[in-house]
């Protein structure tokens, strides 16, 4: 295949930069051959000239396809090269935070520096027993595939960890240590596996340590291997160190510590027992301040220290040891401390009592002059003399800390033989796996002797990887029978010569190092001479002649000379040594002991670890002084010897590998830096893996997935019957270059991107099909919209024509009518204007003419009148004027008259005074009397005229007197009465003016209140306005009040109802956790059980030898067993010592039994507190229903069906008691006769007594049948009597009555007639007594509701006097007020019910310990010469055929038969085909009543425990059928069902027949044996359970998940070298049909058996929830099945599923509730995942799964086509913060093991036990019938 058809336009490259190592661009224009230049366009958008290198003209490397980034296997890319495996793993760390992958046979680890929740037990079991390829990459799947390997090879295999430091290697290791000792066990009963990883904090606080790079840095290697016994249970483990740092003990570097061991001790300084150790803050030692971080964060050196006592207390290092290694490790603290003075350049000296100095040799028991004296001075041997010569200051303190670190190497290697002691196997190891943390390849600035042997390690690691790689290939390639042709890789064995080969480098230190005045200068200078320019790998620095450069595998390595030689003698002075091991401290010679010992490189085999550098000294024969000319070994030489013998047993296993990186140098979590990691991705040999698959064939499919993801590259021609051909023929026509595949035996072979090719073609291919398609549609919809519309076109023009014709033609018809309109409107307007006009003008003018008449009428009338006006007012103004004139003149003559009057008096009075007045008085005088006389006389003719007129007048005067005096008298009248009027008017007059005064008072009283009323009205609007708005507000207040009341009563109602229903759900939940435990320790305390027996078992085999004439039989063994399962049941004396003889060995077992008891009674005082509290709930329904159907049913009917029960219950009773009493009797006779003869069972005095009470007893039983009926006949009759037909049943009566002749019986009768009508009268008085009591109660409480309506109405009488605010608050206080009495009250009541049943409870106990009392007292009355003193001989008594009583009796020493026949020999099969369900419960229930019957409880309690035992028995060895566990389920749930149905309780006596109430237990209370069968039920369900798991856990995963239900929805993608389990059906895989014909096989099976609906249901619900955990668990662990089409896949089948269970009928049973976690899975890879709508929706849809099983679907969601596409990592950040304040378990996987806990419902039977017939095929012929 030519580069031009891949780098073509829009292809993707990858281009090397210097930041980012490499980018990836896009090609703009496609490749042709001899280009120079390509034009690419980065990702952010910028285009590039990409130049090719002229010489090679190499293209960059290209991208593999979207689909194929994040593969679990870089195999599996297309495109093998650096790249591509750098982007795969960024891909899979950043963005679905998975940190594992596979390359090959190697396992990629990448640090995420970060707690991840992959770990827990139930990731352990998710992996234990799967295929490596079957799930996605984790440490556990290597480790399982190590375990299973073991196991199937019977191989040893070892696990190799590396990485450099801080990639997480111990991690690592310590979690494949885990998965062992989880899923392997232990062998023993001391906890091994608990041993092993109780070592790991040991190893990591002396053996790591902080470095810049890691806060738990392990710095040395380390080789565990971990011990399995023939079962493969861990029995043991060896632990092997390499090269530890000991320079770390006296120099750390900067932000660096020494090992954490001295910290902890130092954080722990203050506790009571380290006092002694005089230790203090680590700041204060010089060995542990260097690295100025004493402290990590987040981990406490205290805490710490406890976990690393307890883990030496846990592998047998006593409290003794532990302060002796403290108490050296805190000298080695002091003795750092020590420092010294200098005399001159030659000598030095330490200062006297020197305070760090004597604490060290305090501590470790030495004297303190002479370890001074030898810490400053040096001995010297030549040939002939020894001398002590002074060391300077510099030496001295080299000498110092190369003590302190030969001590603490041997203090390390003394807790490694101590671990190693400790983990030592007592039994013969079979195999093991070994786990090797081992340090990676390092470089740093400078890299001294300790990075030259980890790096040389390396190198024997990596050779040691590439031959197994290269055999895997090799033999991969055989097996496929492909020819083999040679790969080129990368040897690097040129490299390990130049280090270990003879004069190699190792070979020149050692020669060095021998010489007498060897440095590291003239080391270098030889390895200059001897291997530059002659070892290409081999080179010398240019600026520095103390440093050498070796090319290694990963990298170019500078090493400095400086100290290769003083640390490979690792010089420690012999006086120093001898000084330790003279001291008093026992430990510190210990360390010591085995430096005069020679140890070969085999030696470490024994001890099981290679010793580290110390100075061991070779003895010579007699010369004491030549100790210190020893030559010991090297380290480098003990180095290459362990090293080589760790070769040869990692050659000697089966390898596997992790290689751990560190993404960055700045612990971040979760943060991927390209350049480091690049760097480790070459130095741990990933890419050399990755280049030797790259250069065969490294994509390889099977055929099947081959043809079924290139399906669509065929044509149907091209499709044959053989796969294989169809395969070649298709590859034949799209790869023409025949090299680039090969074709194995059952896989295809391809090179690197052919598979990327395929894709591609099959890409376009599928593209151009979409755009067909499209097209196709498209046109078709394009067609199909024109018809649409041109149809709609023409269907609207023929409507709009239509319309407008009938438009035109209404517009016709609108003219013609308009102008006809028009002509007759416009003459009606115009006659219509006339006669408005006509009739306008008549009216005008019949107005005018009018108007102007009445003018003229008026003026007419007006002249008139004005003449009258006139003449009267001229009249009236002239007498007006008359009258004025006369009286003005009048008064002018008065007044005139009177002045000359006036004048004459004056005159006259002047005159008198004078002479002349009086002459001329009496001159006037003469005058006047002659005057006078002549006036007399005319006065007397007048007087005459007078008196006649007087008489006259007299006449008229009398007559007008008389009028007058009537006048007068009613003028007196009237003027008394004007008196009083007058007076009457003035008191009114004043009454008037007080009136007006009042009224002016009143008047302005008024005004004042007017404006008073006027300011108040004003004042009252307002304030009636506001009252208005308060009152408004009042309402609405009020309003809002009664609604907040409502709402608060509805929401007290709610939130009482819903803490009602979660107290209910939570005591729900108590009791099914108590459930839980209680089961799960039954499950324990049953498994102990088993492997008690298998104990015993073993014990009776090696020990019981069987001896002649003695042999234990089976019967024996399961009575012993039934005695110690069943103790708490016999309570008798006497029988304690005899299981105390029979069992001396089982001495533990009353402790296991005590527990197991306490328990039991604990979950039954539960279940009875429970059961009591119900039968209350229950009690007082029944009460209340029952008073309402008294209402309704007639009394007598009830009284006579009470009496009848009363009757024959007293009956029963009284011949139960005599029958007991004359047994007892009898018995009692029989026993207390004391001559053999009449007691011998032959004896015909035994015979006679035995047939008499037998007579006797079938006489009373036919008597007592007889009495019943003639009884309930009785009863019958006086039901029927009524008073109108009185006559007809007196004659019945008396015909039946004539019918008696026994006239004892009609006296009986007579009196039970009586009886029953006392009954039936007592009846109705109380219930007239009860409904009176009722009436007054009702009453009563009206009253009391009437007070509470007329307080209430007071109350707000009182409220709406109140203001708003007082009342507001009234009303509450009420409120709360009532609320507190009805809580009050409702207290009062619950304590009343509870002190009523407590009540009840004493008196129900009293009334029970009297009745037994009673039992007692009458077994005791009865004389036992009663029945001896009667005449003995035989007694003929006739008698009648009964009926059969539902008994079944057999003999005593039947026994065992029918155990056998019954239960251990039963085949469920043919009972459950041919037999009714349930027979061999039955049997044993009628077998059981008969002991009953009997009164035997020895027989009772031996039939029970045997039965017990005999089921155990069945299910221990029959146990993994499915059949035999469920028959015998379904048994003991219908033999606990008959024992609670006959057992004489009320509640389980409800649905009985009257019949099956006979037949009832009446001597035996076996409620503690029905405890033990709900235990032994719930055993057999558990057990059940489990077969059910067995049978269905291999299926689960390839029905669910990995068959295509639905063919072709699903392609497969390109796997790599761990290839997964094929989707495709292959024969011998499991289908969903398979499940689906399984589940119809256990449901058949179920209810073959009998077995209880609700125990069914329970069943199938247990089903389903493993169903679904197990699938869902599997999906979250595989990358490859979280897709949309597998959504839908899982979707179809879990309604396949919910369509079994509505056939079955089963969708009540919750079984469909513990799928919805996978059916929201399922649906949360098929939803939309983009925008936030999205992710709310997924929120409230994702209900049942938790946060962790959210987000980890999303990060493993994969598309499978390039079609769909990824979810964006902001996307699940999204998510993650919308369920961020989601409670939910941290856990990621569900509890496939979880079991429900199950109970047992009362399911009562209607079968009757007196019709069961028992089938001679049960060989049960030694029962009879009673």
């Amino acid at each position: 295949m030519a580069a031009s058809e891949l780098y073509t336009k829009y292809a993707r490259v990858w281009i090397s930069d210097p930041e980012e190592v490499w980018k990836s661009a896009e090609l703009l224009k496609d490749y042709k051959p001899g280009d120079k230049v390509l034009q690419l366009r980065l990702e952010e958008g910028k285009d590039l000239e990409y130049c090719l290198d002229p010489k090679t003209k190499e293209l960059p490397p290209l991208r593999n396809p979207d689909i194929l980034v994040g593969e679990n296997d870089l195999t599996a890319l297309s495109y093998l090269h650096e790249p591509a495996v750098l982007h795969n793993l960024k891909v899979r760390f950043i963005d679905s935070k998975l940190i594992y992958t596979y390359c090959g046979i190697v396992l990629v680890a990448i640090n995420p520096y970060e707690q991840l929740p992959i770990y827990g037990e139930d990731i352990i079991n998710a992996y234990s027993g799967q295929n490596m390829g079957d799930m996605d990459p984790h440490i556990f799947a290597v480790a399982e595939e190590a375990y299973k390997q073991m196991a199937r090879d019977e191989r040893n295999q070892s696990i190799i960890v590396s990485g450099e430091s801080g990639a997480g290697k111990t991690v690592s290791a310590k979690y494949a240590m885990r998965y062992f000792a989880t899923v392997s066990g232990s062998a023993s009963e001391a906890n091994v596996e608990e041993k092993v990883l109780a070592s790991n904090p040991i190893m990591e606080s002396i053996g790591n340590a902080k470095t810049t790079r890691n806060d738990n840095s392990s710095r040395f290697g380390k080789y565990i291997e971990i011990g399995f016994d023939k079962r493969y249970r861990i029995i043991g483990a060896n632990m092997r160190t390499y090269l530890l740092e000991k320079s770390r003990v006296v120099f750390q570097a900067e932000e660096e510590r020494n090992y954490h061991i001295f910290y902890q001790l130092c954080a722990s300084a203050a506790l009571p027992e380290f006092k002694t150790l005089r230790l203090g803050n680590a700041n204060y030692f010089h060995y542990t301040k260097q690295g100025g971080s004493p402290v990590i964060d987040g981990v406490d050196d205290a805490k710490e220290m406890v976990n690393t006592r307890q883990a030496c207390t846990l592998l047998g290092i006593s409290d003794s040891y532990q302060m002796g290694i403290f108490r050296i490790l805190a000298g080695i603290l002091h003795l750092g401390n020590v420092e010294f003075g200098s005399r001159d350049s030659d000598s030095c000296t330490i200062p006297p009592k020197h305070e760090p100095l004597t604490i060290f040799c305090d501590l470790m028991g030495v004297e303190y002059e002479e370890m001074a004296h030898w810490l400053c001075h040096r001995k010297l041997a030549t040939a002939t003399e020894t001398y002590i010569k002074p060391i300077s200051k510099l030496h001295a303190i080299n000498a110092r800390d190369a003590l302190a670190k030969h001590i603490y190497a041997n203090l390390f290697n003394w807790i490694v033989d101590h671990v190693n002691k400790a983990l030592h196997a007592t039994v013969k190891q079979h195999s093991f796996i070994g786990v090797l943390d081992i340090y990676g390849f390092e470089t740093f600035e400078i890299n001294s002797f300790e990075q030259f042997c980890i790096n040389y390690a390396n190198e024997k690691l990596q050779q040691q990887f590439n031959m197994h790689v290269f055999k895997l290939e090799q033999e991969e390639y055989m097996k496929e029978q492909i020819p083999w042709t040679l790969i080129d890789f990368y040897d690097n064995q040129p490299c390990i010569n130049l280090i270990e080969a003879k004069m190699g480098i190792l070979d020149l230190l050692d020669e060095e190092c021998k010489m007498p005045k060897g440095s590291d200068d003239t080391w270098a200078q030889k390895l200059y001479n001897t291997h530059l320019n002659k070892c290409a790998l081999f080179e010398k620095p240019r600026l520095s002649n103390k440093a050498f450069i070796i090319k290694h595998f990963a990298d170019k390595v500078e090493y400095q000379c400086e100290g290769f030689l003083e640390k490979n003698k690792d010089t420690v002075y012999e006086e120093q040594i001898k000084v330790l091991k003279s001291s008093k401290f026992k430990l510190l010679p210990e360390l010591f002991q085995d430096e005069e010992k020679v140890l070969s490189p085999t030696s470490a085999t024994s001890s099981g670890r290679v010793p580290l550098p110390r100075t061991a000294v070779k003895p010579v024969k007699a010369r004491p002084g030549q100790a210190s000319k020893e030559h010991k070994k090297t380290v480098g030489h003990q180095f290459r010897n362990s090293l080589h013998l760790l070769m040869e047993t990692l050659n000697a296993t089966t390898p596997h590998y992790v290689r751990c990186i560190k993404p960055n140098d700045f612990k971040f979590p979760f943060t991927f830096d390209e350049k480091r990691a690049v760097q480790q991705l070459r130095a741990c040999g990933v890419l050399e893996t990755i280049r030797i698959s790259a250069a065969g064939f490294p994509s390889r499919w099977t055929y099947q997935e081959f043809f079924s993801r290139y399906r669509v590259l065929m044509k149907q021609r091209d499709v044959l019957s053989d796969r294989k051909q169809t395969c070649k023929n298709v590859l034949e026509k799209l790869i023409l270059d025949k090299d680039k595949y090969q074709f194995g035996k059952t896989k295809i072979f391809f090179r690197a991107g052919q598979v990327a090719y395929l894709e591609k073609i099959r890409a376009d291919k599928l593209r151009a099909a979409c755009i067909r398609i499209q097209k196709t549609i498209r046109g078709w919809l394009m067609r199909k919209k024109y018809v649409r519309m041109r149809k709609a076109a023409i269907t609207i023009q023929r409507y709009v024509r239509g319309y407008q014709a009938r438009c035109y033609a209404k517009f016709l018809r609108r003219t013609r009518a308009a102008i006809t309109i028009q002509k007759f409107q416009r003459m009606y307007v115009v006659r219509k204007r006339y006669l408005c006009m006509r009739a306008a003008t008549i009216a005008l003018q019949a107005l005018l003419r009018g108007y102007m008449t009445r003018n003229k009428y008026q003026m007419m009338l007006r002249e008139h009148k004005s003449i009258i006006i006139q003449k009267h007012v001229r009249g009236w103004l002239a007498r007006v004027h008359y009258h004025r004139t006369l009286k003005a003149i009048v008064y002018l003559q008065c007044c005139y008259r009177r002045m000359m009057a006036k004048r004459e008096l004056k005159k006259l009075k002047i005159e008198a005074r004078s002479v002349e007045r009086y002459k001329k008085l009496h001159i006037g005088l003469e005058n006047k009397i002659m005057q006078l006389q002549r006036k007399i006389d005319e006065q007397n003719k007048e007087y005459k005229s007078l008196l006649e007129k007087l008489s006259n007048l007299e006449i008229t005067y009398s007559t007008e007197t008389e009028k007058l005096r009537s006048d007068v008298e009613r003028l007196r009248m009237s003027e008394e009465e004007a008196k009083n009027a007058t007076n009457h008017v003035l008191s009114l007059q004043e009454e008037i003016a007080k009136l007006r005064k009042e009224l002016h008072q009143t008047q302005s009283e008024k005004k004042t209140i007017e404006e008073w009323a006027d300011k108040y009205k004003h004042e009252t609007e307002q304030l009636v306005s506001e009252l208005k708005e308060q009152n408004t507000l009042l309402k609405t207040e009020k309003e809002e009040l009664n609604r907040r009341i409502h709402d608060q009563a509805r929401e007290i109602t709610e939130t009482m109802e819903k803490k009602l229903v979660e107290e209910t759900k939570q005591l729900e939940l108590d009791l099914n956790d108590e459930r839980l435990r209680y089961q799960n320790l039954l499950n324990e305390f049953s498994r102990l059980e088993e492997r008690y027996d298998d104990l015993k078992d073993e014990m009776n085999l090696m020990v019981n030898i069987p001896k002649p004439g003695h042999k234990r039989t089976d019967s024996t063994h399961s009575s012993n067993e039934s005695e110690y399962t069943f103790s708490s049941e016999i309570t008798e004396v006497e029988d304690l010592p005899v299981r105390m003889e029979q069992e001396p060995s089982e001495k533990k077992a009353p402790l296991d039994m005590s527990l197991f008891l306490k328990l039991q009674k604990r979950v039954t005082e539960l279940e009875q507190e429970k059961q009591s509290l119900q039968d209350e709930l229950d009690r007082k329904e029944e009460q209340a229903l029952r008073a309402k159907a008294k209402e309704e049913e007639r009394p007598p009917i009830r009284g006579a069906e009470l009496e009848y029960e009363s009757l024959k219950r007293q009956e029963l009773e009284s011949e139960n008691k005599k029958l007991k009493n004359e047994l007892n009797e009898l018995q009692k006779a029989l026993t207390e006769t004391r001559s053999p003869e009449v007691t011998a069972p032959g004896a015909p005095a035994y015979r006679v007594l035995l047939d008499q009470l037998t007579s006797v007893s079938e006489e009373l039983e036919v008597r007592k049948e007889e009495v019943l009926i003639l009884r309930s006949q009785l009863v019958s009759q006086k039901e029927a009597i009524q008073p109108k037909n009185t006559m007809t049943d007196s004659t019945i009566l008396l015909e039946d009555v004539q019918k008696m002749k026994d006239k004892g019986e009609i006296a009986q009768a007579y009196i039970g007639l009586k009886e029953t009508n006392r009954l039936l009268e007592s009846q109705l008085q109380s219930q007239k007594k009860s409904h009176e009591n009722e009436l007054e109660s009702l009453r009563g409480e009206i009253q009391s509701l009437k007070e509470e309506n007329n307080r209430q109405q007071q109350l707000l009488a009182q409220n709406l006097q109140l203001p708003p605010e007082a009342r507001i608050e009234a009303s509450l206080q009420h409120e709360i007020t009532r609320l507190t009495n009805e809580n009050l009250d409702l207290m009062e009541q619950l304590e009343k019910q509870d002190k009523t049943v407590r009540k009840l409870k004493k008196q129900l106990k009293v009334f029970a310990k009297k009745i037994g009392e009673l039992e007692v007292g009458q077994m005791e009355n009865i004389s036992p010469g009663q029945i001896i003193d009667e005449p003995i001989r035989p007694v003929n008594i006739p008698r009648k055929e009964k009926d059969f009583q539902g008994m079944l009796e057999y003999k005593k020493e039947d026994e065992q038969k029918l155990v056998k026949n019954l239960i251990l020999e039963l085949k469920p099969r043919g009972v459950a085909v041919n037999l009714i369900p349930g027979l061999p419960a039955y049997i044993l229930f009628m077998c059981v009543r008969h002991a009953d019957y009997l009164n035997d409880d020895q027989k009772v309690r031996s039939l029970l425990t045997s039965t017990i035992n005999g089921i155990k028995k069945v299910l221990k060895k029959r146990g993994d059928d499915f059949e035999t566990v469920s028959f015998w389920l379904s048994n003991t749930c219908r033999f606990l069902h008959c024992l609670k149905q006959y057992s004489g309780e009320e509640g389980f006596m409800k649905h009985n027949t009257p019949r099956q109430n006979e037949h009832c237990l009446t001597n035996f209370d076996l409620a503690e044996y029905r405890q033990v069968l709900s235990d032994l039920a719930i055993q057999i369900y558990q057990q059940l359970v489990r077969v059910l798991e067995n049978i269905l856990q291999p299926m689960i995963v390839s029905g669910m998940l990995e068959h295509e239900t639905i063919q072709g929805v699903s392609g497969v993608k390109p796997t790599g070298l761990r290839k997964r389990t094929s989707s495709i059906a292959d024969e011998g895989t499991y289908t969903l049909d398979s499940i689906i014909r399984q589940l119809n096989s256990f449901h058949s099976v179920m209810c073959q058996h009998g077995m209880d609906p609700e125990l069914i249901k329970q069943v199938v619900k247990q089903m389903f929830y493993i169903i679904g955990a197990v699938t869902l668990n599997n999906l979250l662990l595989r990358k490859d099945m979280c897709s949309w089409s597998k959504g839908m896949q899982i979707r179809y089948n879990v309604s396949q599923l919910e369509e079994w269970l509505r056939d079955k009928n089963l969708m009540n049973s919750g079984a469909k509730e513990t799928l919805e976690p996978l059916i929201q899975a399922a649906q949360l890879l098929q939803v939309k995942k983009k925008t936030d709508e999205d992710a709310e929706a997924i929120c409230s849809m994702c209900n049942a799964l938790t946060t962790a099983q959210i987000v980890k679907v999303l990060n493993l969601y994969t598309p499978v086509n390039e079609f769909e596409e990824r979810v964006l990592v902001s996307f699940i950040r999204t998510i993650q913060m919308r369920l961020r304040d989601r409670k939910d378990s941290p856990q990621l996987l569900m509890d496939a093991k979880h079991i429900f806990p199950v109970t047992f419902p009362f399911n009562p039977s209607s079968l009757a036990l007196e019709t069961i017939q028992i089938p001679a095929s049960l060989g049960l012929g030694f029962i009879s019938r009673v």
